[in-house]
C-alpha cells in the first residue's frame, strides 16, 4: 500500500493534531480586516461582500466588464479606437477598499501569505490555454529594498495550483521608474518606455506560447502594455494579463 504524505499506512494524517495546535496558537484571520475566520485565505462575510468579483460579460479585447452581455466579440469604445497590445486583462476583483488593503499588506507590509490569497482568487480566471506564467519584474534596486517581487510570489502561487510553469527571468526591468501612482495615463506610458528587456534566451522560451503576465494590481495599463509588446516581440503568440485587482474606468487608486 502506498504511504500517504504525512500519514501512516492506515491513511491517518499525522499532521492533523499539529495543525489544530497551530490553529489554536495562530488562528486563521481574514486577509482584509484581520477578523477570525474558518480557514486560511478565507475572507469574513463583510470583506467578501465588500469586494466586486469580475468576469464575463466583458470587452472581447481588454476584458473590462460590461453591465450586460453585448454579444460575442463586442468591444468597448476604447478598444475600438485603439486595440490593446495584449489579449485581455483578467482580474479577480475590482480595485476597492478590501482589495487595496490586501495588496498593500503584501507589497509594503511584508505579509507574504497575501500572495497565496491573491493566487487562489485569480485561479478561476486562468486561461485554459496558458503555457507560461511571467511576473511583471521589479528593478533590482526596488527588489533589494523590498526583499521580494510581489508579482513573482503571486505567479509562483498560481503555478503551484495550476501546474503551469513560471519563468521569473525571461522578462527584466532594466530601468528604475518613478512611482506611477498619481501620474496620468500619458505620463505613466512615458515613465515605463524602455524600462523592460528580454533575457538573451527569450526567443526559445517564448516562441509560439500563450503567456500569462502576472501582476498584483492593474491600473492604467502602461506597465502591462509595455511588457505585452515586448513579450510578443520576443515570440509569444498571445499575452494575457492576470492580476488580483483592477482599477476600473472612471475610478482611481484613492
Amino acid at each position: 500500500m502506498q504511504r500517504d504524505a504525512g500519514g501512516d499506512k492506515s491513511g491517518v494524517d499525522l499532521r492533523a493534531p499539529f495543525s489544530r495546535l497551530i490553529d489554536l496558537a495562530l488562528p486563521p484571520r481574514c486577509p482584509g480586516c484581520g477578523a477570525l475566520v474558518e480557514a486560511d485565505h478565507r475572507f469574513c462575510v463583510c470583506c467578501w461582500e465588500g469586494m466586486r468579483f469580475l468576469g464575463p460579460p466583458w470587452c472581447a479585447a481588454c476584458h473590462v466588464p460590461f453591465a450586460f452581455d453585448r454579444g460575442e466579440g463586442a468591444c468597448c469604445i476604447d478598444c475600438l479606437a485603439s486595440p490593446p497590445p495584449h489579449d485581455g486583462v483578467r482580474a479577480a476583483v475590482a480595485y476597492g477598499e478590501v482589495s487595496r488593503t490586501v495588496a498593500l499588506k503584501l507589497k509594503y507590509g511584508g505579509k507574504l501569505a497575501a500572495a497565496e490569497t491573491m493566487a487562489r482568487a485569480m485561479l478561476r480566471l486562468m486561461p485554459t490555454e496558458a503555457e507560461l506564467l511571467v511576473p511583471v519584474p521589479l528593478h533590482r534596486w526596488r527588489l533589494w529594498s523590498r526583499g521580494f517581487n510581489q508579482a513573482a510570489l503571486v505567479a509562483r502561487g498560481l503555478s503551484r495550483q495550476s501546474g503551469v510553469p513560471v519563468d521569473v527571468a525571461v522578462l527584466r526591468r532594466t530601468k528604475a521608474t518613478p512611482m506611477l501612482r498619481g501620474l496620468g495615463a500619458r505620463a505613466r506610458a512615458k515613465a515605463v518606455a524602455g524600462a523592460f528587456a528580454l533575457a538573451p534566451d527569450a526567443a526559445a522560451v517564448l516562441k509560439g506560447k500563450t503567456v500569462v503576465l502576472v501582476d498584483d494590481v492593474h491600473t492604467s495599463g502602461a506597465t502591462g502594455n509595455a511588457c505585452a509588446r515586448l513579450l510578443k516581440r520576443g515570440g509569444a503568440a498571445r499575452v494575457i494579463l492576470l492580476c488580483w485587482a483592477r482599477v476600473l474606468p472612471g475610478e482611481d487608486l484613492d
